[in-house]
């Protein structure tokens, strides 16, 4: 294990040997990092949060911050990350609101700089999220989903796999799988040839 020595490491949280925290990071209590992830400079991981292996957390991500759900009293929940992600730089990644609820992020999705992903979210595998981009609670993302910058979703919409938004699309309805929408409002466009 490679924990820098400004690091603070709760005690009461679970490191693979091999994980590697960057300076000022931190580490809170009931937090499990799993083999091969690093955590950079400055990034929190707060407490029930849990992480796979080989993640890469990069500066000033906050994974597991309480839900900002007005409905919220303290009580325990989680975050649960999957293999593989790449949480870029000042993402943030919410605990579930409710008693024993989570918020779920797949494996292998790249979560680029400033990255919102609310509370009770689910997000599945292989999905990429462009800068900014925005989901409020109880979002969810299928598979191979693309969100271009700034794409902001409204509350419980659902996003079918191998789906692609345009930049600054409002999102208040479901997104179809396979399509490409854009706009404001979101029209359909075509289908994602792409993928």
């Amino acid at each position: 294990m490679e924990i820098h020595p400004t690091a603070v490491v709760s005690p009461q949280s679970s490191l693979a040997r091999d994980v590697r925290v960057g300076p000022y990071a931190v580490i809170e209590d009931e937090v499990i990092i799993k083999s091969g992830c690093e955590i950079g400079a400055h990034a929190v991981i707060k407490k029930f949060t849990s992480l796979g292996r080989r993640n890469r957390v990069y500066e000033h991500a906050t994974l597991g911050g309480e839900p900002q759900d007005v409905k919220f009293k303290g009580e325990r929940s989680a975050l649960v990350v999957g293999d593989d992600n790449l949480i870029r730089e000042g993402a943030t990644l919410h605990r579930a609101s409710g008693e024993g609820c989570v918020t779920r992020v797949g494996s292998r999705n790249f979560l680029m700089i400033g990255v919102h992903i609310a509370h009770n979210c689910e997000v599945g595998d292989d999905n990429i999220f462009a800068n900014g981009a925005a989901l409020a609670g109880h979002v969810r993302v299928e598979d191979h989903v693309f969100l271009a910058s700034n794409v902001g979703a409204h509350q419980f919409v659902r996003f079918g796999r191998f789906a692609m938004v345009g930049g600054k699309s409002k999102i208040v309805q479901d997104v179809l799988p396979f399509f490409t929408t854009d706009g404001n409002p979101p029209r359909v466009r075509g289908l994602n040839s792409v993928g």
